[in-house]
């Protein structure tokens, strides 16, 4: 190693240890810190604000990672945040991967709160109730992020958004669009109603079909899709609260659809009814 090449971080630094802590729960919540890994998840950590403030505080990277992704190191730089060389065995203990790719970023929460999703008038939201596996939360977030959903809301009863697992699935998207949490689905439900937002219910036994609610040109206004818990779907009283319960129609033979097919299923087909009646804004944000 030269002289010019910074030391390579103790395994037993008192960094590593803080950041290793943060793949559990407790020390995420009392830190607002967690932990984006991977290329594509530190790279979009980097290039976000909340106000004044980065997102990315800390950077751990492997020797090979720092040379491979440097435009992400020096992005990380530029944002502030700092940047630590580290060995393999260093980012093993931190990653949650089975095989880590070489960074690994410390970012801030980054939620917003309900209030605010309201008063950004939202024309297309997806709302996670009771759902509690990380992967299909973030996978979710990734699809309201393409189908170009304003917000995605996530009620107390449903899993930490900031997990590894879903941060991993959301591929980068959860640093792209308003994200609340811990709202009680009650009250996101009748405050979306009272701004306005047409609430329904994605659910297998619905009594409304997707396809007629296209033909029908039901779907252009303002949407709140609620998805609820993968094994049960949503209890009776949660979708007695919505405007309707949707199901996505089955042509085929399959048994139905895994959540996140689903929920990628009914956004588009309100981002394609939105955009027909001129009312959905571009993803791009042109």
């Amino acid at each position: 190693m030269s002289p010019a090449t910074p030391e390579l971080i103790s395994p037993r630094s008192s960094r590593v240890l803080a950041a290793r802590r943060l793949a559990k729960r407790n020390f995420r919540g009392k830190e607002r810190l967690f932990l984006a890994e991977g290329p594509q998840a530190v790279r979009e950590a980097a290039g976000h604000r909340a106000g004044d403030s980065a997102t990315l505080v800390e950077l751990f990277a492997t020797l090979e990672a720092a040379e491979r992704y440097a435009d992400i190191v020096g992005a990380a730089r530029d944002a502030g945040a700092r940047v630590h060389l580290a060995s393999e065995q260093v980012i093993a203990d931190i990653s949650t991967t089975v095989t880590p790719q070489g960074l690994v970023g410390v970012c801030r929460f980054l939620d917003t709160p309900f209030e605010d999703v309201l008063k950004a008038r939202p024309r297309l939201v997806a709302l996670l109730a009771n759902v509690r596996d990380p992967g299909n939360a973030g996978t979710v977030l990734r699809c309201a992020d393409a189908a170009g959903a304003e917000a995605v809301v996530l009620t107390d009863a449903s899993v930490d958004v900031y997990n590894p697992k879903a941060v991993r699935a959301s591929v980068g998207s959860l640093f792209h669009l308003p994200v609340a949490v811990g709202v009680p689905v009650e009250h996101a439900v009748e405050a979306l109603r009272a701004a306005g937002v047409r609430v329904l219910a994605a659910d297998g036994a619905g009594d409304r079909d997707l396809d007629d609610e296209l033909d029908k040109g039901t779907m252009g206004g303002p949407t709140a899709w609620v998805f609820g818990n993968e094994a049960w779907g949503l209890p009776e009283e949660t979708r007695a609260l919505t405007d309707a319960v949707v199901r996505v129609p089955i042509h085929g033979k399959a048994e139905s659809l895994n959540l996140a097919t689903a929920a990628a299923v009914c956004l588009y087909a309100s981002a394609r009814a939105q955009r027909a009646s001129g009312g959905c804004r571009s993803v791009t944000g042109n």
